[in-house]
């Protein structure tokens, strides 16, 4: 069969290429007159018999995707007026019995792709899969918990002191998840297969399969190329306290909150990548860290008595300082009036139950657990602390200094566009 001749070189170029691309017919003409209805008949007889698959429009010399159906391709094929720029690919059928395949049998996702899956099919792993990059100093370890890329340190790169398969560069990765809101790490094969050999292997061991979705934020950036949604809450978090300090300044008072955070987001601030007790009880210490440790004691000077003297049977006074979370408590109580104070109370029991989730573990010994109930709880407290902090800014925007002089942020923060996933 002639188009077996076509698939020859279809197969040559896809292997040869480099990147597994794809061949433009162009390119055959020097072999065959592609411009004849009986060479347009052959390449349509290889797509129906599965031998080969073609696309047509946008970029067609990469298979992005392996999904396109048969009907659909055909429907392609048939409508373009010239096929001199389309491209042609082995069908994931035939490829199934390429001896070119052992050739990859040590690189599990370059395998994948020699196998006839699509560049943007992504895989999903277990989140645990990151831990080694954003705990080992060698590596550049960046995500907002929507995108993330992994890069190895300057002073490290080409190191002799860093073997070269640990030298590293994912461009990027996202986040995906299930029915039930649990987290995965997603990937393209297209990144996954600039890995090496041995970083792919330890990649394809965390690897999970079943029904997980793309982080939506994610798919739009990275297929549709727009700008996203919404914020990851994360980021939201920081982005209130620096709104939260302008609104203080207005207010002519001190910055509510020490630190931040914009500049120098601590790593292990976002979902935890392993659902243990030594995790969370981190990421509680850094969360009060950054809630009622960070509150400032001078914002309260001038408006509240920032000690307590009590007196003692004999006569003398004990002077103590009050706590961060107490003149937050009684600022608010004195200062801002409101027809309903709930949003305040739940405020103040947000800043109050991640101090005594802080202080458990360092009065209880417990043993590093693991259950997936922590990766929920994590959830509901980041939502919590979110909010609280929002609160704040919120009842800030009522002060006469702020509402004559209202600073510009982020319209997606004002309005509560916020991911939590």
């Amino acid at each position: 069969m002639k188009f077996e001749q076509i698939y020859a070189k279809v197969d040559d170029q896809y292997f040869n290429s480099g990147d597994f691309n794809g061949l433009p017919v162009r390119a055959l003409a020097e072999h065959f007159d592609i411009d004849s209805p009986e060479f347009r008949d052959h390449v349509r007889e290889a797509i129906e018999s599965d031998v080969i698959t073609a696309r047509v429009g946008g970029n067609p010399h990469i298979l992005a995707f392996s999904s396109m159906l048969k009907d659909d391709v055909l429907k392609a094929f048939d409508n373009v007026t010239s096929i001199a720029g389309v491209c042609l690919y082995p069908h994931a059928n035939r490829l199934k019995f390429s001896p070119r395949l052992t050739s990859y049998s040590d690189r599990p996702y370059d395998l994948e792709l020699a196998r006839g899956n699509g560049q943007l099919d992504f895989r999903t792993f277990d989140l645990a899969v990151l831990e080694q990059y954003r705990n080992d100093p060698r590596y550049s370890y960046e995500t907002d918990f929507i995108h993330g890329q992994i890069c190895i340190e300057d002073d490290y790169y080409e190191s002799s002191g860093v073997p070269e398969h640990d030298q590293i560069l994912l461009q990027t990765f996202g986040f995906a998840y299930d029915d039930d809101l649990n987290r995965y790490v997603a990937v393209y094969l297209r990144y996954l297969s600039d890995l090496s050999p041995e970083h792919q292997r330890i990649w394809a061991a965390k690897e999970v399969k079943g029904d997980i979705r793309l982080h939506p934020d994610y798919f739009e950036s990275t297929i549709n190329g727009s700008w996203g949604t919404r914020l990851s809450i994360f980021e939201a978090f920081v982005m209130e306290l620096e709104v939260v300090n302008g609104m203080s300044r207005l207010m002519g008072k001190p910055e509510l909150f020490r630190n931040t955070f914009r500049e120098s987001r601590p790593a292990k601030f976002g979902f935890l990548l392993r659902p243990t007790a030594a995790e969370f009880n981190d990421f509680v210490l850094l969360l009060d860290k950054m809630m009622s440790e960070n509150l400032n004691k001078d914002f309260f000077k001038g408006d509240l008595d920032l000690e307590t003297e009590t007196p003692r049977d004999d006569g003398k006074i004990i002077v103590q300082p009050k706590g961060t979370v107490t003149l937050l408590s009684e600022w608010f109580a004195k200062k801002f009036c409101a027809a309903d104070n709930t949003p305040v109370l739940t405020m103040v029991a947000a800043f109050k139950e991640v101090r005594k989730l802080r202080q458990r573990p360092a009065h209880v010994h417990k043993m590093d657990g693991f259950d997936q109930a922590y990766f929920k709880t994590q959830r509901e407290l980041i939502i919590k602390s979110y909010d609280a902090v929002r609160t704040i800014r919120q009842a800030f925007a009522n002060h006469p200094g702020v509402k004559r002089s209202p600073p510009k942020f982020s319209e997606q923060l004002f309005n509560g566009e916020i991911w939590d996933i």
